[in-house]
């Protein structure tokens, strides 16, 4: 009977031993989730941010060009009502 009860014991020991590991484990499992998440948001905002510089460049590059046009535009009107 004391064999059976050292055994019960000892298997009940190894049990909690167990349950504890796992459980720790899954937390540290679910904190590198966690962190992993966090980085590929980061990377994406990062590239949501690099395309929308990138625009906000290429619209600066054609107002640019806009203006460029229109003051030639303007300097043609002037030779033109100073030659007349």
């Amino acid at each position: 009977m004391k064999k059976s009860i050292r055994i019960f014991t000892m298997l009940l020991a190894t049990v909690l031993t167990l349950s504890l590991t796992s459980c720790r484990e899954t937390k540290e499992d679910k904190a590198e989730e966690a962190i992993e998440d966090v980085k590929d948001g980061v990377e994406d905002a990062a590239d949501d941010l690099e395309d929308a510089a990138e625009d906000v460049g290429d619209e600066m590059e054609d107002a640019a060009e806009d203006v460029e046009d229109a003051a030639e535009d303007v300097e043609d009107e002037v030779e033109d009502a100073t030659d007349s």
